[in-house]
């Protein structure tokens, strides 16, 4: 695989609705693409950074610097050039997950687009479409989660994941669950707004049947997780402790979760996360993926990983209205609660100049002579 040449495209784009998390409000969504060029093809990434540091510890503009400074360099260093060297290429660099994703994302696009194969047949996807659910952000008020939660059931959302934090948990919870019945599949995402000594208070969730608390502590304390899982009674899932394929095995070993959220950036790109589905699978452990307020590209590439075997809840692979007006590619829609993986080479969707023109902030061009 030859490359030609690099782009990075830095994009902002409104959400229909303010995005409430324990870490803040987004308005909007600021993204950095990656546009990987071939003689045989182009590929898309996207780098799920947030404006800044609140997440994780990479932000936009800092992705966009080690992209250009340290991965291509050490990708245009590699004898030989495929999706699967990107990782072994860029080992020395320490860190930057989501940086490295997007860039593997550009490469296998590409690699995969010149093959005419598809992002789901490459990772191994069993099903046609996948089941959606919604994350609900933080309300302002009980009456206006009610009303959000019902458009999400009403448009057919096959689970409702509810933002908490402290002061805002047992009361939303126990709203939702009266007003729609235990029939509706129900969680929770505190995003490690607690600590341990909060054990007692969230056991007050464990009435209310739901499928999982979600990183309820800091995304460094396994021991923490583990202790919490012998407190309550809802399944503990882990999101933000899970940065590779060895430490969803090492969090598993030590009791600290039941289930597992995926989400390729944090871990480093697709061919990572694969490997984390497999451990999962092989110790019997559920697995869904998770989202982050991703583009069509993104989302395109997170529905097809969400059709592997070991994705057996329905994940944050939300239709694209949820998040945008516009999206930059075709629109993912609901079909009865499940969005269609893409069939076509790559990713299998392409943006749309126009839309994307319309939310670029900015570019640059690396000829991959002088990058």
């Amino acid at each position: 695989m030859k490359i030609e040449g690099v782009e990075l495209r830095r994009i902002r784009m409104p959400l229909v609705a303010p995005f409430r998390t324990s870490f803040g409000v987004s308005t909007s969504r600021e993204a950095l693409l990656v546009r990987v060029v071939t003689p045989d093809a182009e590929g898309w990434g996207e780098c799920v950074a947030m404006s800044e540091p609140l997440y994780s510890s990479e932000h936009v503009s800092g992705a966009a610097e080690v992209i250009r400074r340290f991965l291509l360099p050490a990708l245009h260093a590699a004898p030989a050039l495929d999706a699967h060297a990107v990782g072994p290429a860029f080992a020395p660099v320490k860190g930057h997950p989501m940086a490295k994703a997007a860039v593997e994302m550009a490469v296998l696009d590409a690699q995969l687009r010149a093959a005419g194969l598809s992002f789901g047949r490459f990772l191994g996807a069993v099903r046609p479409s996948v089941p959606a659910g919604v994350s609900v952000g933080i309300m302002d008020s009980i009456p206006a989660l009610l009303d959000a939660v019902t458009g999400y059931v009403e448009a057919g959302y096959l689970r409702i994941k509810l933002k908490i934090q402290p002061g805002w948990d047992v009361e939303p919870v126990r709203a939702v669950r009266e007003r729609f019945g235990d029939d509706l599949a129900l969680q929770v995402d505190a995003n490690t707004a607690y600590t341990l000594a909060d054990a007692r208070h969230l056991a007050r969730l464990d009435p209310f049947g739901l499928l999982l608390i979600e990183q309820p502590l800091p995304e460094d304390d396994l021991r923490g997780h583990a202790a919490l899982a012998r407190l309550i009674s809802t399944p503990v899932c882990l999101d933000e402790s899970i940065t590779s394929a060895r430490a969803a095995a090492d969090a598993i070993a030590l009791g600290a979760c039941s289930v597992v959220n995926i989400k390729p950036g944090r871990v480093g790109g697709y061919l990572e996360a694969r490997r984390v589905h497999d451990v999962c699978a092989a110790h019997g452990v559920p697995v869904w993926c998770g989202g982050m307020l991703e583009t069509g590209l993104g989302r395109a590439a997170n529905i097809a990983l969400a059709a592997l075997p070991g994705f057996v809840l329905p994940g944050d692979t939300s239709a694209s209205d949820r998040y945008y007006a516009r999206d930059i590619t075709a629109p993912f829609t609901l079909d009865a609660g499940h969005v269609r993986v893409p069939t076509g080479p790559g990713l299998g969707v392409v943006p749309d100049q126009e839309a994307l023109d319309d939310v670029t902030t900015g570019t640059e061009w690396l000829s991959w002579g002088t990058n």
